[in-house]
């Protein structure tokens, strides 16, 4: 391909790939909405699970479409026994974002549609997929710590219920609302790396765990989901609110790269990032672990007077997964949580109106030149 056949575009940056009823994403005036539902709102009114029937069905549920969805994510909670079999094999150090792209291929075995790329057939994946990955994450991380999986409880929400298999512990109403939140906040994200993977996945009519597992690996890497691992991390090794200036200016000398700063879309400011900041301070204040958040705001300020640079969803959820008790390392397998809603809507979507997603590159490898006999090269 030539340069007078296509203008080459790295990365695909701005490139229009495909028409979607699932996420309007106004990068220049910072603004992003599910379905004609402004993100604001759905944080903050909604639960995830009208998120996930929204952006299935396109509408916001009524009281018994609701019911519905609850009960049948409630019954698909339970992840085959040899799932967890295979977590107790698995080396204890192996990271969590590698097990759950294992656990979604193992989930595709047991799934009585797997191989059924109906419409119907996808709705009813995508339900199990949002249970199961859930407790997945849940159960392995119980398994590498040489403890048993807790089992989903019947009586508690999807966030809540995530929070209970992790810790053990129910959590309380504030942790419950804010963690609902973010997954709200992470559901859906029009063609960001993973869902762009998954779509290009099932184009060649391959299914939805296939295509899931594909989402899962993209989002581990530290330019898509890890971010937020990274923000936790960077926190971490400033260690106090005293130390974030000293931080800075060593890291601006360096060239250091600040993580979970600046977006790829977002012009105006990623406006995930605003609704998660609130939330972490009310969450940090009320575990006791206030300094994360005063670390993340110093640092944001000091950052974006040095350089101009605003958060984006994952600088914030950094001290807000931390304060509700979630591992570093599940921070990434978290994001998946809340983001198999949009990958499993995208997927319905891409399969109900396929074209096999193809792009060419532009060579620049050397000139065409013979073969010579490797005896005389």
């Amino acid at each position: 391909m030539t340069k007078e056949d296509s203008a080459l575009i790295r990365g695909l940056e701005g490139v229009v790939a495909a028409e979607t009823r699932l996420c309007d994403l106004d990068g220049k005036n910072g603004r992003l909405a599910y379905v004609g539902y402004d993100i604001d709102e759905l944080a903050r009114k909604a639960t995830f699970e009208e998120v996930t029937y929204l952006l299935l069905y396109g509408e916001l549920p009524k009281a018994a479409q609701l019911d519905g969805l609850t009960v049948a994510l409630t019954a698909a909670r339970e992840i085959p026994r040899e799932l967890i079999a295979a977590f107790k094999l698995m080396p204890k150090a192996t990271d969590p974002m590698r097990v759950l792209q294992a656990s979604v291929a193992m989930l595709g075995m047991s799934d009585p549609d797997t191989t059924d790329n109906s419409h119907a057939a996808n709705v009813r994946k995508a339900i199990r997929l949002t249970s199961q990955i859930a407790t997945a994450i849940c159960a392995h991380h119980r398994v590498r710590n040489g403890q048993e999986p807790v089992p989903p409880a019947a009586g508690l929400g999807h966030a809540a219920n995530f929070l209970y298999m992790l810790t053990g512990q129910r959590p309380g109403a504030a942790a419950i609302k804010a963690f609902d939140a973010s997954l709200t906040l992470y559901a859906e994200h029009e063609l960001n790396a993973s869902t762009f993977t998954t779509r290009t996945i099932v184009s060649t009519q391959s299914d939805m765990h296939s295509a899931v597992a594909g989402g899962v690996g993209a989002l581990k890497g530290p330019l898509h989901g890890g971010a937020g691992e990274a923000v936790m991390r960077t926190l971490m090794e400033i260690g106090e609110v005293a130390e974030v200036d000293a931080f800075t200016e060593k890291s601006l000398a360096e060239k250091r790269r600040f993580m979970g700063m600046g977006h790829r879309v977002y012009k105006a400011g990623d406006p995930r990032a605003a609704i998660l900041k609130g939330m972490a301070e009310q969450a940090c204040r009320e575990s006791g672990q206030f300094k994360w958040y005063e670390m993340a705001v110093k640092l944001h300020e000091r950052i974006s007077r040095a350089k101009g640079l605003i958060p984006n969803v994952d600088f914030y959820s950094a001290p807000l997964f931390y304060s509700l008790g979630i591992p570093v390392d599940l921070f990434t397998p978290v994001i998946a949580a809340g983001r198999i809603a949009g990958w499993c809507a995208n997927i319905v979507e891409q399969h109900d109106d396929n074209r096999l997603i193809r792009p060419r590159a532009e060579y620049v490898g050397p000139a065409r030149r013979a073969f010579v006999d490797i005896r005389s090269r």
